[in-house]
């Protein structure tokens, strides 16, 4: 019965190890995406986000993570549809960074690997209004490509101002 007792707590400690093996997410503004097939609108994937909508919340994006749960990311809002480049600042884990036109078409796929100690990431560009980004490899795994959709919530497609030009 002792080692009944005992198997049990250590599978509980190892699912609590488990799970802080990843870094939740904080809970400032959450959301879920969901990615479509855009050939026969059937669901890719579905991916709960931090929203970052303001200017400070795109800047810091994700480099004060330390990694990304399987079906976690984080959702950029900007406040118009351009070309925007991401780079890997201070990031501990590499990413694949989706670009969503404002209709929700992805419109450009990197996988974005950490750069060499020492060195300066490079500037990962796309056109759109949103980008996800998400574990790497996550897009090949469940067959996401360029020109599939991206269903984002209306009330997470607004960015918020930060000057009157972004008003």
């Amino acid at each position: 019965m002792r080692n009944r007792s005992l198997l049990a707590v250590l599978l509980v400690l190892a699912a609590v190890v488990g799970v802080g093996a990843y870094v939740v997410l904080d809970d400032t503004e959450r959301t879920t995406v969901t990615f479509v097939d855009a050939e026969n609108d059937t669901t890719l994937a579905t991916v709960s986000v931090n929203v970052s909508d303001t200017w400070d919340e795109r800047y810091t994006g994700l480099s004060d993570h330390e990694s990304l749960g399987p079906d976690e990311g984080m959702l950029f809002v900007h406040p118009r549809e351009a070309t925007h480049g991401y780079v890997m600042r201070d990031m501990a884990f590499p990413i694949d960074m989706v670009f969503v036109a404002e209709n929700g078409t992805i419109t450009t796929i990197h996988h974005a690997e950490l750069p060499p100690a020492g060195e300066d990431s490079p500037t990962y560009e796309g056109y759109g209004k949103y980008v996800v980004e998400i574990p790497y490899e996550y897009t090949t795994e469940h067959g996401i490509d360029v020109g599939d959709r991206v269903v984002i919530p209306e009330e997470n497609r607004t960015a918020v101002p930060t000057t009157e030009a972004d008003a």
